[in-house]
């Protein structure tokens, strides 16, 4: 009895965690944050610890794991539209090379050394930081880089403004401000808080206003 207690409910988990994941989305899959990876963690740990302790009730550890999913999924949501709730669950990209030239003061705030930087830049067949222009640090970890042979005019989309905000980091990368931004917008006849997305390439701003994507 005690073995058939045990595969019922590895069993049951399985599909648990298994349809708990498809609620909360494929990135939960693809690309954990640091959020997503604690609930993994826990969800995980109070699995084994209910398939450990098989004489107690099952439902002491299916309810917290659906309040789990609850949060998350309600966070989720949140973050999708306040940019300071989505800060503060997956924190931010770094800049970490710009124009070939590598950010040692963004490396040391993300605790992001040398070797970690190399390691990434072989990982994606790169001898050598010459050979890159520009390389991202993603929320998930994972370095983005563009190589200066694949795009030698540096055309490369860069993000000015997201979901109605601007991102000051890259007005300082194209040598811009925010006056020669709001003159921009001004001459468009378009408002701040009117753009889901603008980025600026080949010397030129690109916008998306939030009605042209419902």
């Amino acid at each position: 009895m005690t073995y058939i207690s045990v595969i019922f409910r590895c069993i049951l988990f399985y599909a648990i965690i298994a349809a708990s994941y498809r609620f909360m989305g494929k990135r939960e899959v693809g690309e954990l944050s640091v959020m997503d990876f604690i609930v993994s963690i826990f969800i995980a740990e109070l699995a084994a610890i209910s398939i450990e302790n098989y004489k107690d009730s099952v439902f002491l550890s299916i309810l917290p794991i659906i309040t789990l999913v609850i949060i998350e999924l309600i966070m989720a949501r949140i973050s999708l539209e306040n940019e300071n709730v989505r800060d503060i669950m997956d924190g931010k990209v770094s800049v970490i090379i710009n124009r070939g030239k590598v950010n040692f003061k963004e490396m040391l705030k993300q605790r992001y050394n040398l070797d970690d930087l190399l390691t990434q830049l072989r990982a994606q067949s790169i001898k050598s930081i010459e050979e890159v222009d520009y390389a991202v640090l993603e929320t998930s970890g994972k370095l983005s880089i563009f190589k200066r042979a694949d795009d030698a005019d540096r055309t490369y989309p860069l993000p000015l403004i997201l979901d109605g905000k601007i991102q000051e980091d890259v007005l300082t990368q194209i040598s811009k401000n925010k006056d020669w931004l709001n003159k921009k917008l001004k001459e468009e006849n378009y408002k701040l808080e009117d753009i889901f997305y603008g980025f600026y390439q080949k010397n030129k701003l690109f916008l998306i206003k939030r009605e042209n994507i419902k």
